[in-house]
């Protein structure tokens, strides 16, 4: 029997000036890495459509029974990687590629306004700032009201709260799909030793 953990990490299509997405550049990147022997590591590319998302996300969850699945978006804004550390349901009025956003503005009828990850980022951000990698992590608590956001939201629903966002700066400003690749493993495998020994903590409680 695989006792393997499966990790699906998503990066996104093109969209607005970014006619190449860093962060789906970035990911095909790390699809390369790999995440050692232990980990089945799945790659997609989301596009940046609101109703492909409502669908896409819930069949990844169901077929590949991920313990975590982190979605990666391009920022251009950021020059940190960016660890997000909520998603949030409401607020969304720009349109997506198709000229499209929800009616509802939101992302799930009925669902909490914020969803927190079950990861605590600021734990995860220390531990990769203080390897020597090279590369700047930050922690946000604004993943933008966008397909970003969207996304993040709706893998925290759908995951109860085992998923991750992280925002990553254009290629070359400063960092190239090689270093964005490094720190992308960096936080995924610091993320799943925290998830790790948090089980054995809940459990522990759970037995008093």
């Amino acid at each position: 029997m695989d006792q393997k953990k499966t990790v699906i990490v998503t990066g996104f299509g093109p969209f607005g000036e970014h006619a190449v997405n860093a962060s789906w550049v970035a990911v095909k990147e790390l699809e390369k890495l790999g995440l050692g022997d232990e980990i089945n590591l799945h790659v997609a590319e989301v596009p940046v459509e609101y109703q492909t998302v409502q669908s896409l996300l819930p069949s990844l969850w169901k077929q590949h029974r991920p313990q975590l699945v982190v979605h990666v978006g391009v920022s251009g804004m950021a020059t940190t990687v960016t660890l997000e550390q909520c998603g949030h349901n409401q607020g969304y009025m720009r349109l997506d590629n198709c000229r499209f956003c929800p009616d509802s503005r939101c992302c799930v009828d009925g669902g909490p306004d914020c969803i927190h990850s079950v990861i605590d980022m600021d734990t995860v951000c220390k531990r990769v700032n203080s390897s020597g990698l090279g590369v700047s992590v930050s922690v946000s608590k604004d993943a933008g009201r966008y397909l970003c956001d969207y996304t993040y939201y709706t893998s925290l629903f759908l995951g109860d709260g085992r998923s991750a966002f992280v925002h990553v700066p254009p290629l070359g400003k400063p960092y190239s799909a090689e270093d964005l690749a490094r720190a992308l493993r960096a936080v995924v495998l610091e993320m799943l030793e925290l998830m790790e020994q948090n089980k054995g903590k809940k459990h522990c409680l759970h037995d008093q």
